[in-house]
């Protein structure tokens, strides 16, 4: 029975789109996630335990470059829903969430010319703060406009919190932006009313609609048009190309991918092999590089490439010297950190610094 128990538990954790190649993707900032674990701390609660079996760490949150997989965030989530057993959840952390939450998307958003842009600057970039839903902007009728969100994977077991955090911090963000006169139409969500639904109500200060067949906040279009008094041109330029930047400097790759890359990272210059990388994970040597293989990957490649980026960052500052940085990556000869180096690139270290400068 037990074990039929935990079973079911690993199907439910990996259930949505778990076929879909993208549901291992690491490309989900961990903002909803750290924004869980503030809240376990505020409440004294453990939570090490949501990220076992997940090759995350508590510490990692901490890095602004990780991405997880949308199945590593989900299953965080449910953990954490499960570890803290408060059912409007979402409601309360949404709606104490600020344009300082959303980093360097909120400035975007702040030194936008309008409210509209603004909404826009928003919903283009909604990946960068880490939503698990897809977010899209309508127009409704001559009058309305609205933001939408759909479930991920067909994602139904957490939309409900899922919602409640965007639309209460989107909300909140609104109004920080323009003020409490801006009030929603209309908020339409697909699922049916939570027993705390009267909480609804105080948050959004608008009717509510459970059972509709969509997710979505209707707002009337006339504050499209509203000046923003943050705007700011040459910052909104720079605090856009930053968010462009983090949505598509690089390719999302596997999720076991990215673990064993981050592993690497940190430990470099003690050139780990396999089986180090392996335990530092929890996972046997067999099951990583099962999993490696499923991804297309193998160890040797992707350290070579996490040494190859580490070399050229190193070799651009211009302040070591060619020994030095091959001892930063493990190599504690110079010429064998010369050669690794022009199998790598095509190109000897001296050369691709020279190109730098």
């Amino acid at each position: 029975m037990a074990q039929a128990t935990a079973q079911a538990g690993m199907q439910r954790e990996l259930s949505p789109g778990r076929h879909d190649p993208r549901y291992l993707m690491a490309d989900i900032s961990p903002n909803v996630v750290v924004h869980l674990v503030e809240r376990a701390k505020h409440r004294s609660l453990p939570y090490e335990h949501w990220f076992a079996g997940l090759m995350l760490s508590r510490a990692q949150l901490d890095d602004p470059n990780l991405r997880s997989s949308y199945r590593q965030a989900r299953t965080l989530v449910r953990r954490a829903l499960a570890s803290l057993n408060e059912p409007s959840l979402g409601l309360l952390i949404g709606h104490h969430e600020t344009l300082g939450s959303f980093g360097v998307l909120g400035l975007a958003m702040m030194t936008s010319r309008t409210f509209g842009e603004a909404m826009r600057v928003g919903i283009d970039n909604h990946r960068v703060c880490g939503s698990l839903l897809d977010v899209d902007f309508a127009t409704v009728d001559a009058h309305t406009v609205a933001v939408e969100a759909r479930p991920r994977f067909g994602e139904i077991e957490l939309l409900p919190f899922l919602c409640e955090e965007l639309f209460a911090s989107s909300l909140a963000i609104v109004r920080e932006l323009v003020g409490p006169p801006l009030m929603p139409l209309r908020l339409e969500l697909s699922y049916p009313a939570p027993s705390y639904a009267a909480e609804y109500a105080e948050v959004f200060r608008c009717e509510v609609r459970f059972g509709a067949r969509q997710n979505r906040v209707l707002i009337d279009n006339r504050w499209l048009d509203h000046p923003l008094p943050g705007y700011n041109p040459l910052t909104a330029r720079q605090s856009l190309a930053l968010c462009s930047h983090q949505r598509g400097h690089q390719a999302p790759v596997d999720e076991i991918v990215s673990s064993v890359e981050r592993v690497l990272r940190v430990r470099l210059q003690e050139h780990p092999r396999l089986p180090e990388v392996a335990r530092e994970l929890n996972l046997s040597e067999r099951s990583l590089r099962r999993k490696l293989a499923d991804s297309g990957r193998i160890f040797r490649d992707i350290h070579d490439h996490v040494r190859a980026e580490r070399a050229l960052e190193l070799l651009h500052t211009g302040r070591l010297s060619v020994a030095a940085i091959g001892n930063e990556l493990g190599f504690s000869d110079p010429r064998e950190f010369r050669r690794a180096f022009k199998r790598w690139t095509g190109v000897p270290p001296q050369a691709a610094r020279r190109a730098a400068d």
